[in-house]
């Protein structure tokens, strides 16, 4: 994520900058490969309710991931998964924050904020993406995936229906 930080804003700026989007490649092959979560099991869960949005609609996976990654990170945190998402904001915004609830809300406000920097919709409308099929959707993200029984914090329909609502 630091490396995506470093180089998407230069990608965009300079199409043809080798190093910038060579990083950038890097970076998604191996967020990708499931290198990362060896051993772990799990699942991240904005990832396929983001499979079953771009099923529906023409909205790319990058800008379906941008909109709900924030909204998944508020509807999960807890004092269960603070210290994790706070470790995020420490490691890759380099949040200060010594409280794990406050520099986890910290981190999730610069996800956001780094999102808008590239252009990214900050809700699914703007991504032209309305509400009528939230309830197929979260259905369908749910039957389609393992969230509701591996994932870091599992998500039943209601669930993702709600983060679906909160992203309007």
């Amino acid at each position: 994520m630091k490396t995506v930080i470093k180089y998407a804003r230069k990608a965009m700026d300079e199409p043809e900058n080798y190093e910038a989007r060579s990083n950038l490649m890097w970076s998604s092959t191996v967020a990708l490969n499931h290198l990362l979560t060896v051993g772990k099991g799990g699942a991240w869960s904005v990832h396929p309710i983001e499979h079953v949005i771009s099923a529906y609609y023409d909205i790319t996976h990058g800008v379906g991931l941008a909109v709900l990654t924030p909204a998944w990170m508020s509807y999960v945190l807890s004092d269960t998964t603070a210290p994790r998402l706070a470790r995020f904001a420490r490691e890759v915004f380099g949040v200060e924050e010594a409280d794990n609830r406050k520099a986890a809300e910290l981190g999730i406000q610069k996800v956001r904020a780094f999102n808008q920097s590239l252009g990214m919709p900050a809700t699914l409308s703007e991504a032209g993406v309305p509400e009528d099929l939230f309830d197929e959707m979260a259905s369908e993200a749910v039957r389609t995936s393992v969230i509701a029984s591996r994932a870091y914090v599992k998500l039943d329909i209601s669930d993702v229906k709600q983060i679906l609502l909160s992203c309007r």
